[in-house]
């Protein structure tokens, strides 16, 4: 008795199907016709498919240190360097302080003009084909709202005085000493970024800028893409949140737009230290840097179905609404912007690590690249890989490094952020 019921457990442990050693295997069954086949109800499972890697994008500036829009022979290293690095995109940059590396009709093209009569090549031109040849993506690269530091920007005679960034106290930068705060402010504020800043409410802004893009795409019909960059107001240290708290600097209160604001809404734009109307007041010239990416997104995208539109934004999206009057956020969800790419510029690594994930968890956060400032390791390239391994671990939509130049520049740092680095 006992060892029938041996047996008859060691078949109820091992399965119908295999029989223990010398035992007779129970009889098959044919399935009963009046029976459901269970596994054909088990529901289908798919198998997820492994998630892409993040595409890989290096700004490649027009005036750094390489400059190779202004010789075509650097093309080949650029290539050669974006293959070890796995780059899948380049943001050549194209248009910066109102100069041009195309042959424009509207902006100061003696860049390009420099370059075809040296060398008889458009170098843009090469590079587009080369690099799609490569298989890189290229999209041009361009400053919106800022002229650099070019107070003699042949542009400024087309635009007009009204198209320039004007303070609360009515000045506008072209008066600023050294295009930072003149005194007593100076020992209050400080401008972030020194340069030329272009009002996105005066017109004449808005329909240069899509001219521009529509000449270049006319020029180039096989870009990739087209990245803005600077389309915003003007960063000002320290940062206010909203004028309407009337504390701290900003800008936009040419006398053209603060009458523009009245026409459109009916009510009075705050001048110095009026607080009426403030929130409205953000709230329109928020629009306003908003109508340009709108403007431009749908110029590109008639000229280039297909065209991926991206920006470099502030990688505090908060900071960037509320003082930079740049609603990137807003901007994804609206799908002006195919991606955007908050550049997360850190010495700070737990810092990059809260600014990406707040990045990649909002609105839009799968259509957002995470920049990095592997510049600022070109004497620490363990960091810089560190860096880089923490975001691709985010799973973002890309991630670009800022920049070329200071990568291929730097053979330490180049091999350490090589797909393969040596000694891995």
């Amino acid at each position: 008795m006992r060892s029938v019921l041996a047996l008859g457990l060691l078949i109820a442990c091992v399965g119908a199907s295999e029989a223990p050693p010398g035992a007779s295997a129970p009889p098959a069954t044919e399935p009963d016709a009046t029976e459901p086949d269970a596994t054909a109800l088990a529901p289908l499972v798919p198998t997820p498919a492994p998630p892409s890697p993040p595409r890989l994008a290096l700004w490649v500036p027009c005036e750094g240190s390489l400059r190779v829009l202004d010789d075509p022979a650097r093309i080949s290293a650029l290539l050669a360097d974006a293959r070890s690095l796995g780059a899948t995109d380049l943001f050549v940059q194209v248009y910066r302080g109102g100069r041009a590396w195309f042959p424009s009709a509207i902006a100061d093209a003696a860049p390009y003009r420099g370059t075809f009569e040296r060398t008889g090549i458009d170098a843009l031109g090469q590079l587009l084909e080369e690099a799609q040849a490569a298989g890189l993506r290229v999209h041009a690269w361009m400053n919106a709202l800022s002229l650099s530091t070019n107070r003699d920007a042949a542009l400024l005679a087309r635009l007009g005085p009204e198209a320039l960034m004007v303070d609360r106290k009515g000045r506008n930068v072209l008066s600023y000493p050294e295009l930072d705060f003149p005194q007593p402010d100076r020992g209050w504020y400080r401008m972030g970024t020194p340069q030329v800043w272009l009002d996105p409410a005066a017109p004449t802004v808005v329909e240069t800028l899509v001219a521009l893009v529509e000449e270049l795409l006319a020029r180039y019909p096989a870009l990739d893409g087209v990245h803005l960059d600077y389309i915003r107001h003007p960063d000002v240290l320290p940062f206010i949140p909203g004028s309407r708290f009337g504390v701290g600097m900003d800008f936009g209160y040419a006398a053209a737009s603060r009458a523009r604001f009245q026409s459109e809404t009916g009510l009075l734009a705050p001048l110095g230290h009026s607080l009426a109307n403030a929130n409205e007041w953000d709230a329109w010239r928020r629009g306003r840097v908003t109508a340009v990416v709108a403007r431009i997104a749908a110029a590109a995208r008639t000229a280039r179905p297909g065209i991926e539109l991206s920006a470099a934004v502030w990688a505090y999206a908060d900071r960037a609404y509320l003082a930079l009057f740049q609603d990137w956020r807003g901007w994804l969800d609206a799908g002006l912007l195919d991606f955007a790419v908050p550049m997360a510029y850190t010495l700070d690594d737990h810092l990059l690590r809260l600014v990406a994930r707040s990045a990649l968890g909002g609105v839009g956060g799968e259509r957002v690249w995470i920049g990095l400032g592997s510049w600022l390791f070109e004497k620490e390239p363990e960091r810089a890989r560190a860096q880089l391994d923490a975001i691709r671990s985010l799973a973002p939509a890309g991630i670009s490094l800022f920049s070329y130049d200071a990568i291929a520049q730097t053979p330490a740092l180049r091999d350490r952020l090589a797909v393969a680095p040596p000694g891995d």
